[in-house]
């Protein structure tokens, strides 16, 4: 498994395919769409604060006494179980690697008001296995969360299928999936899947503004350069990567769920789509 990151920017005349947005702007990914304008950001999360939305940070852990993350609602740690299986237990809010305690600050800084949730599956040095991630992930979904950021893939492809079902599970619970994609052009899970909100980073320093792939697998692209992000004891580094771009997506899916809570997974990467800033309507 391995944390998001960015590497050199492909741009899609060349290549079909857009993964990061280090080296282009919004002017080199323009958008057309061809419907009477109604779903706008002021629409989709003016006023929202998360309030009432429960986001689960699947990583390293969260380090709760951070005050940049704030109150941890529930911590939980994937084990071996007695059989060996991974098993999940209530655990402290703590973070061996510092990752997860960096995304969750991002969800905190764009949706202050939301209930926060962490699952560890990865350890010191970032350790973990796919068994476990798979474990983590599937209790995540059936505990009901309204959006679970995964910061995080597995290149193994023995674990796609066993990813695939879990993704397609939240998909119909209505959680959503916001999955950052891979640091470099390699096939890895669960961001590859279209059940999901896929992830990766421009270097726009708007930390609201997400940006429409119209060349996927990658949906979207959000703030993920030189980003300050909290770090365990207290303190603050800086990251670039689709990492960190992801719990951007996340916190304002959290915005919006707590404005329009009826929304599903499918409306709600529809709102994301027209509230694109690349995206403009023909009329």
């Amino acid at each position: 498994m391995t944390p998001g990151a960015v590497e050199g920017a492909v741009r899609p005349e060349i290549t079909g395919l857009v993964w990061n947005m280090r080296d282009l702007t919004s002017a080199d990914i323009p958008v057309t769409a061809e419907w009477a304008p109604r779903i706008t950001p002021e629409w989709a999360w003016g006023g929202s604060t998360g309030r009432g939305v429960r986001v689960c940070v699947v990583d390293s852990g969260v380090d709760g006494d951070h005050p940049l993350v704030g109150p941890v609602t529930g911590a939980y740690a994937v084990e071996p179980g007695p059989d060996g299986a991974p098993v999940v237990r209530e655990s402290a809010a703590s973070d061996p690697a510092g990752h997860g305690t960096a995304c969750a600050g991002i969800v905190r800084r764009l949706a202050p008001e939301c209930e926060l949730y962490s699952v560890r599956v990865l350890g010191a040095g970032f350790s973990g296995s796919g068994d476990a991630f798979v474990a983590g992930l599937r209790w995540a979904v059936r505990q009901g969360f309204d959006v679970v950021n995964l910061s995080l893939s597995t290149t193994r492809h023995k674990f796609a299928d066993a990813l695939r079902a879990v993704a397609d599970e939240a998909y119909f619970r209505r959680t959503v999936l916001v999955a950052a994609a891979h640091n470099m052009r390699v096939e890895s899970y669960p961001w590859r899947f279209s059940s999901v909100v896929s992830v990766g980073s421009h270097a726009e320093g708007d930390p609201r503004l997400v940006l429409y792939n119209p060349a996927p697998p990658v949906e979207f692209f959000a703030h993920g350069s030189d980003v300050e992000v909290a770090w365990p004891g207290g303190k603050t580094t800086r990251g670039t990567g689709n990492s960190f771009a992801t719990p951007h997506v996340a916190g304002l899916c959290a915005l919006i769920l707590s404005k329009h809570p009826a929304l599903t997974v499918f409306q709600l990467k529809n709102v994301l789509y027209l509230t694109a800033a690349n995206v403009k309507g023909d009329l």
